[in-house]
């Protein structure tokens, strides 16, 4: 028999080299994207990035499998996973990614004890390397801004190496260095030996590249700067200059899949993002490019730190109230919690299965900038003093199944948390007309873009569409939502004689996956202008052409162009 030295030696250089594993299938696919960028290999693009979501989950799989062979009847001996911690933290100390390291450990304890709330003895609750890493930033080429800023573009689109040519390489950075001059000039930016840092890798997604950095002055003001590129039949081209937080943040946001970018040291590249996006918090950023593990534990420890500090009180969240999920948060917290509810209101027939499912689908899913990203967690837990009495009853009343109340703290078994958006229905009656007439165009535009990348929301309620910070529209109500091509969209037929037209019931059968776009005026509770604003952008959603020919682009292969940025931004 090992002695406990022996095995947690044994144990922690097992995970090491899962860990390693994990990390070399995670940069080969990540390494793909740029073939597959400079070829138009645009659907092998999409099974890489489905690929790599699920690399993941098969390591701890895997590692699980090893540590129990490995350990057998003392794989739960709490006593033993204090010394292979403390192993582990040796041996990745010096590494560039221990912060990720540390999360793939703590995976493995979680996964093994089912660990209620934190035990920091077993795990690696605040980060014991990565805040002491000093940033490092070899990553980033420098470039001097002066009056030669078309040919320094021209520079930085030849720097980044691609194989592809250029449609036309010294149009485009005109064109580029006439939007970035303008823009300064109107902000009253200092150029004077003003300099550009890029990041030397691209930003891979969907059917784009981005060269991702920012332009600083001589009196510090930075500003970020993004070049978009497409690459169509006729060559590279720049698509689109983004010079704005907003437009950058909108880019990166939590509604869309992540970036494919090589990053030798990702705790560095995240530290930069950050410089551009500073409103974003650092958990939706390692998200962003990949780290999704990673990212779920800096949201845990965001948790954690606001469950320490604030006095607020946790409330159901405002709104109408889900009949499918139970949603509470803290006033000023920019996150919602989301809790399954034992017994679903009627009409409603799923079951929590088919719930569960439906946000395992929008994980893996391209979202399209629409459908908001939800990290599942288990056994969070915190202090019954913190929820609202209203809170606490609805707990208890419909959601008795994930919730466990011990004396003083509550612990909840299972739930998703989510970005706090504001709901649509909310938003219209309270914003300005201007921006509510906005809000319900962009509403019509997010159902197309989800039936674009093949889903379709099922319940259309203004209540389960919000409306983020920055004014977009996104879905966040998954219990109905499905494939569209799944969908039998029907014109409704006429009645067949007086008493069919004056029936209460459909004269008409209606199988289960039948959809009738006409009625979809009666789901969205829009009137007077609201209506007619809806209505000016998007009547064909209410008849057939429009979804019977959606449908048919997908049953082609087509690979729809969803642009994360304004029409205004686009060069071409």
């Amino acid at each position: 028999m090992m002695t406990d030295s022996r095995l947690s030696i044994a144990a922690a250089s097992a995970v090491l080299r899962a860990f390693d594993a994990f990390t070399n299938r995670f940069q080969a696919v990540t390494g793909r994207a740029r073939t597959r960028f400079e070829q138009r290999e645009w659907h092998a693009a999409a099974a890489d990035a489905a690929e790599r979501l699920d690399l993941y989950r098969q390591a701890l799989a895997e590692l699980v499998a090893e540590t129990q062979a490995l350990l057998g009847a003392r794989t739960e001996q709490h006593q033993l996973w204090i010394g292979i911690k403390a192993v582990y933290s040796a041996l990745i100390a010096r590494r560039d990614d221990a912060g990720i390291a540390e999360t793939f450990f703590n995976s493995l304890t979680r996964r093994i004890f089912t660990t209620v709330g934190v035990d920091q003895q077993i795990e690696f609750v605040h980060p014991d390397f990565e805040a002491q890493q000093p940033v490092q930033l070899d990553f980033l080429y420098t470039y001097a801004y002066d009056s030669r800023l078309a040919q320094t573009i021209e520079d930085i689109l030849a720097r980044a190496g691609f194989s592809a040519a250029f449609a036309d390489r010294a149009a485009d950075a005109r064109r580029a260095a006439q939007v970035i001059e303008a823009q300064l000039a109107e902000q009253q930016f200092a150029t004077g030996g003003a300099r550009v840092e890029l990041v030397a890798a691209p930003f891979f997604r969907n059917k784009a590249a981005y060269l991702v950095g920012r332009i600083i002055g001589t009196d510090g003001r930075a500003l970020p700067l993004v070049l978009a590129l497409l690459h169509p039949e006729g060559g590279i081209a720049i698509d689109a200059v983004l010079l704005e937080e907003r437009d950058v943040a909108v880019l990166f946001s939590f509604t869309r899949a992540p970036f494919r970018v090589e990053a030798a040291r990702p705790h560095d590249l995240i530290w930069f993002l950050k410089q551009l996006m500073p409103r974003k918090r650092v958990a939706e950023l390692y998200i962003a490019i990949g780290y999704n593990k990673h990212g779920k534990t800096e949201l845990y420890r965001d948790l954690l730190h606001e469950f320490e500090q604030s006095h607020e009180q946790f409330t159901i969240a405002p709104g109408v109230r889900g009949m499918v999920m139970l949603v509470f948060t803290l006033p000023s917290y920019d996150w919602v919690f989301k809790i399954i509810k034992d017994q679903f209101d009627a009409p409603k027939t799923s079951t929590r299965r088919d719930v569960m499912d439906k946000y395992d689908l929008v994980f893996q899913h391209d979202r399209a900038g629409r459908l908001i990203d939800a990290q599942e967690f288990e056994h969070l837990q915190f202090r019954r003093s913190q929820c609202t009495p209203e809170l606490l009853a609805a707990l208890e009343r419909d959601a008795a199944s994930s919730t466990e109340i011990d004396g003083e703290m509550i612990t909840l078994r299972h739930l998703y948390i989510e970005r706090r958006v504001t709901p649509l229905d909310l938003f219209v009656r309270t914003a300005p007309p201007e921006q509510a007439h906005a809000a319900v165009e962009d509403y019509g535009q997010t159902i197309k873009d989800l039936a674009a990348s093949n889903i379709f929301p099922g319940d259309m309620l203004l209540k389960n569409f919000g409306v983020t910070r920055n004014g977009r529209v996104v879905f966040y109500d998954y219990d109905e939502l499905c494939w569209l091509t799944d969908c039998v969209f029907r014109d409704i037929p006429p009645p067949r004689n007086e008493d069919e037209e004056l029936a209460a019931e459909p004269w008409y059968s209606v199988g289960e996956h039948d959809i009738f776009p006409a009625e979809l005026g009666r789901f969205l509770g829009l009137n007077g202008p609201l209506r007619a604003a809806f209505l000016t952008h998007h009547a064909d959603l209410h008849a057939t052409p429009f979804w019977h020919a959606m449908q048919a682009r997908l049953k082609a292969g087509a690979l729809a162009d969803i642009f994360p940025y304004p029409p205004a931004r686009r060069l071409q």
